[in-house]
């Protein structure tokens, strides 16, 4: 049968960076520290394409994903991570013409939430993963990992809250009794949206459950399924004592990351995004920063 995939192209011989499969949807077992655990698992793979070739054999990209995510029903993997990166190198196996491979790998991850522990239930949160490989000059292959995770939360606007305090002072003078400076008033809130993503090289792991617990505590509040109506209050006040603008959850989440993974090297380089969907504005704010640990660690009040 002819291979038209290794026929040199018609035009345009470029070098292509990606050429794979996307939106492949599998379950991954994994074994975490105290359960194992199915991931519900969105994958994107794919390696370069030389100048000389017309075509990649995609193929074995789809043949590949089935092998080792099949396999973890029997054999579960570290991580997510840890899965993406066998996949990387095992693409430049299949395909000794590429010299770079990309996996990327977004999941659906549960654990147990509550504002009490007997409101407690299984609440969602998302992981995601990349793992590049790149075949060197003499053969060698280098995989860099990337590990990250999505969490949702509240937040309570400073500004408005200022404002809302300058208003209601005129209204009720009461309020102008020192003793109740620090008392939260009412403010507008935002859905808080925060991921970040740690870049580990080979050998340096972290667990997706400490980068969760970062992100809700840079946020005003934590948000919860299961909310009986006296939980709801908690919530707010909770929320409206610790108000922040979207630039303090970036800068909070920053500051705290050099103590709470000190066991990882000054190396691992940080991506942190946040966005407040806006509840009385018709746009939503965001903001994002890249460092090293090692640069958090050396300023890390910025």
């Amino acid at each position: 049968m002819k291979d038209v995939h290794a026929l040199p192209p018609a035009e345009g011989g470029f070098r292509l960076l990606e050429v794979g499969i996307a939106d492949v949807r599998k379950p991954l077992t994994v074994q975490r520290r105290d359960r194992v655990v199915t991931l519900t698992v969105t994958f994107a793979v794919s390696v370069d394409l030389p100048a000389s070739r017309k075509g990649s054999d995609l193929s074995r990209n789809a043949e590949l994903l089935a092998e080792v995510v099949d396999a973890t029903v029997t054999r579960p993997v570290a991580s997510l991570e840890s899965a993406c990166s066998e996949i990387a190198r095992s693409l430049l196996a299949r395909h000794r013409y590429a010299t770079a491979s990309r996996v990327r790998a977004r999941a659906e991850y549960f654990l147990p939430r509550g504002v009490s522990p007997d409101r407690e239930s299984l609440e969602d949160f998302v992981l995601l993963a990349t793992a590049r490989a790149e075949r060197g000059a003499a053969g060698a292959v280098r995989v860099v990992r990337e590990v990250g995770t999505e969490a949702v939360g509240l937040t309570a606007c400073p500004c408005a809250m200022e404002n809302v305090r300058d208003q209601l002072t005129a209204d009720y003078p009461l309020l102008k009794d020192p003793s109740l400076a620090d008392l939260p008033l009412v403010t507008h809130n935002q859905r808080n949206r925060t991921r970040l993503t740690l870049e580990l090289e080979e050998g340096v792991d972290v667990e997706a459950d400490r980068m969760i617990e970062a992100i809700e505590a840079a946020q005003s509040s934590p948000t919860y399924a299961i909310l009986k109506r006296g939980d709801e209050a908690r919530v707010v006040v909770d929320a409206h004592r610790h108000p922040r603008f979207v630039e303090d959850v970036l800068r909070a989440l920053l500051a705290s990351l050099g103590a709470r993974f000190s066991d990882l090297p000054d190396s691992v380089r940080v991506r942190a995004e946040t966005v407040s969907e806006e509840s009385i504005h018709k746009y939503n704010v965001v903001a994002a920063h890249e460092a090293t640990l090692g640069e958090l660690r050396a300023n890390p009040g910025g």
